[in-house]
């Protein structure tokens, strides 16, 4: 029966609603005239509280979806992109992959291991409400200075609720990064990526059809914990950060791997019309997007709500954010099937509602209607807005010459090894189980994680994530561009071919124009180096108000992408150097050092632009290297970022415990060593297929010089440098270490 929108609630409540009850549910006075246009009435505290769930900056994108929309989201593979709870591409046979990236960056930051545990656990039922089996995860991790009093504290929880939840779940962790700057020493960031495999012909998903069906709850019961989260996430911090401890998140990661069982067993049976999995604004954002999205109404009985707790109220059990839980509408005939498989896994099974005609989102407790509200501008018609913004300024180019020297160059990559950001993550990766599973082909380390494809005979999948969060700051756009071509950079260097990426795009307060305009030009940047590279956004994430007492994060868009492997015995890595190897030089040499952890590291300064990047030049140079790992000539290769050559070398030598004598080209010594131009690879073949490929690099005009070989014990670099690797290794391996035990040797690396 049809509810006239204007139906007098009884209230649950004396709770009046006052305009400082509007501000703490994140609303702004305009918003809440926009709600009592829309509903013709004052809401009530449950309604209140749902709107400010579906319209806050975590659920709505309301100051970003403009702007998502100009990213190229199809391909010839792409068989789903954004809009869902994960992007699906297909790799052919039948089979696709599942992906997607989503921060936990707020949560992490008040309650660092149940913050990062719980991020881990949501991405991966995004991949697994679709259908798909997780077979692998990455996190990319941003913290403060290593010498503010909190970082040590927020890097050993997040890792520990990292490897937590995913080593206990079962998912290899195949790759990752951990980065350090001041500007997070208020906002840590965790970025949480999840893929999994399905076949093409058992898709899931979230749009609800049909009237007078079941809506079904699934799982773990409902708690207290997260309750006003997805609020919480689209508010800055302030000295009150302690107070919203309670709306972080407690995971159980053998519980979601008993949904994850029980979900896939249950898809086989043909019960499920839609499912949904219950994240951000938990019951009210998986119920109001599965009717919104089918053009259908919903009501729930919330008495029928399996809860762990006394005495929860409406309010709570519409907000809150307890974890392992999702929401289906099924096929009434299966109903005996699907309760029997969930009893099984030990998990929850309760009919909470129905599906409507009348686009009402309908909730009833105690036999009394405590909201009614219309669905669909609860989920596709919150409010859009056009944030103001600013373009970024332009920094100047900082020629090489007028950068000093290093004194010492073998003492200057000794101490650019041993810096925070370049530094082993050894320590970090050894917590994550990465071959659980048993089809993990390349471990954390190099340039991208390689997985098999269980049950095919040459397939593999490869996985990268990347950002220069500096290069960012420098020029947004520019480093936009470069996270996407870093990202589709490091998936060629194992001999991938690049599918598609996802992204988490972490920014400060929308509100201002200068922070909007960072924003608006990585968005621009991220659009024309996927569009240049065939590289399509299929899934992501926004996370918005990275901000503490009016300090911004650096603006920082992870990139995680996805390539394909066609024969899996011919992929590259950079653990395989050998003894009297050529090292081939793919791209010219290095010229930039602004914006370069050289520059950082070495002379103190983040100043300059960063290097351009040439998205031409990116996909021509990438595609050469590619097909020498294809036919079979390469089998060692790594690409320079970070660092520039001379950190790639090092890192080609200890990871194979193998030297090499290089000689430079006659520019700038310190420019051709750290300058980190882009689209370069260092290959590495035996010497008498050398000239062959650089004749045939010629011939396709992509630059192509011979560096020296690959032997001894030292890394020796002609009238520059003569270091010896297990120096280097000692320098690269120690500074994690030593840093989260405190040691003193860190503190005097600090210092």
């Amino acid at each position: 029966m049809r509810q006239p929108c204007c139906r007098k609630l009884v209230p649950m409540t004396d709770t009046p609603i006052t305009p400082d009850l509007i501000a703490a549910h994140g609303l702004k006075p305009d918003e809440y005239e926009r709600i009592l246009g829309l509903i013709g009435r004052e809401p009530s505290l449950t309604e209140l509280g749902i709107f400010s769930a579906m319209w806050n900056e975590h659920c709505s994108y309301k100051s970003s979806k403009r702007w998502l929309r100009t990213l190229p989201t199809q391909g010839p593979r792409v068989i789903q992109g954004p809009g869902e709870n994960a992007g699906v591409v297909d790799i052919g046979d039948g089979d696709c992959v599942v992906f997607k990236m989503e921060s936990h960056n707020h949560p992490s930051y008040i309650e660092p291991y149940q913050g990062a545990a719980t991020g881990v656990g949501g991405i991966l039922r995004d991949v697994f409400t679709m259908g798909a089996r997780p077979i692998a995860a990455m996190n990319a991790l941003r913290f403060g200075a290593p010498d503010h009093e909190k970082t040590r504290h927020l890097v050993a929880g997040v890792v520990a609720g990292v490897g937590g939840y995913g080593n206990s779940f079962g998912v290899p962790t195949v790759g990752g990064e951990v980065n350090f700057h001041p500007r997070y020493n208020g906002n840590c960031l965790v970025n949480a990526f999840a893929a999994g495999l399905a076949r093409t012909d058992a898709i899931f998903y979230s749009k609800a059809e049909g009237v007078g069906l079941p809506v079904v709850y699934l799982g773990a019961k409902t708690g207290r914990d997260g309750v006003g989260g997805a609020t919480m996430a689209s508010a800055e911090f302030d000295e009150k950060i302690e107070e919203k401890r309670p709306t972080v998140q407690v995971g159980d990661p053998f519980t979601e791997k008993c949904l994850l069982e029980a979900c896939l067993e249950l898809m086989q049976t043909g019960a499920v019309i839609a499912i949904q999995d219950m994240g951000a604004a938990g019951l009210t954002c998986s119920a109001v997007e599965m009717g919104a999205k089918g053009d259908l109404g919903i009501e729930l009985d919330l008495n029928a709500v399996p809860v762990r707790e006394t005495a929860m109220t409406p309010y709570e059990m519409m907000l809150s954010e307890s974890q392992e839980r999702m929401l289906m509408v099924l096929e009434p005939a299966k109903r005996d099937v699907a309760e029997a498989i969930f009893r099984k896994w030990g998990l929850d099974f309760a009919v909470v509602g129905r599906t409507t005609d009348d686009l009402r989102f309908r909730i009833l407790f105690d036999g009394v209607e405590v909201a009614n509200l219309p669905i669909k501008e609860l989920g596709d018609e919150a409010p859009e807005y056009d944030r103001p913004w600013v373009e970024p300024a332009q920094r100047e180019t900082i020629a090489a010459q007028a950068v000093a020297e290093p004194a010492d160059y073998a003492a200057a990559l000794l101490t650019i090894l041993g810096s925070p950001d370049i530094a082993s993550r050894r320590w970090v990766f050894e917590q994550y189980d990465t071959l659980i599973q048993g089809n993990s082909l390349q471990r954390p380390g190099g340039d991208a994680g390689v997985v098999r494809v269980d049950g095919h005979e040459t397939k593999a999948l490869a996985f990268s994530s990347d950002v220069t969060p500096r290069y960012c700051d420098a020029d947004p756009y520019q480093g936009g561009a470069q996270a996407v071509a870093e990202c589709w950079r490091n998936l060629t260097a194992v001999g991938a071919e690049p599918l598609a990426a996802t992204d988490n795009l972490n920014f400060g307060n929308p509100e201002k124009p200068e922070a909007m305009g960072q924003f608006v030009k990585a968005v621009q940047g991220i659009g024309a180096a996927c569009s240049a590279l065939d590289f399509p956004i299929v899934s992501g994430n926004v996370s918005l108000y990275n901000e503490t007492h009016g300090q911004g994060i650096l603006p920082t868009p992870t990139i995680g992408g996805v390539g394909l492997i066609a024969d899996r015995s011919r992929t590259a890595r950079v653990d395989t150097l050998a003894e009297g190897q050529a090292l081939l030089l793919i791209g010219g040499m290095g010229t930039h050092l602004g914006a370069s952890i050289f520059l950082r590291e070495i002379a103190g300064s983040e100043a300059g632009a960063p290097p351009p990047v040439d998205l031409s030049v990116e996909r021509r140079n990438g595609d050469f290297v590619r097909g020498l790992i294809a036919s079979g000539r390469v089998r060692t290769c790594h690409d320079l970022s970070d660092g520039g050559m001379a950190v790639a070398l090092a890192e080609l030598c200890m990871a194979s415990g193998v030297g090499a004598s290089i000689s430079l080209g006659g520019g700038p010594r310190h420019a051709e060593l750290f300058g980190e131009d882009q689209a370069r690879y260092i290959v590495a073949l035996g010497e008498e297929a050398a000239d062959a490929v650089i004749a045939e690099a010629t011939a396709a005009g992509v630059p192509a010089m011979r560096l020296g070989r690959a032997g001894g014990n030292r890394l020796t670099i002609e009238g520059v440098l003569d270091v010896a690797v297990s120096d280097m290794t000692i320098a690269h391996e120690s500074w994690f270490p030593n840093y989260m035990s405190g040691s003193g040797a860190m503190r005097d690396v600090a210092a």
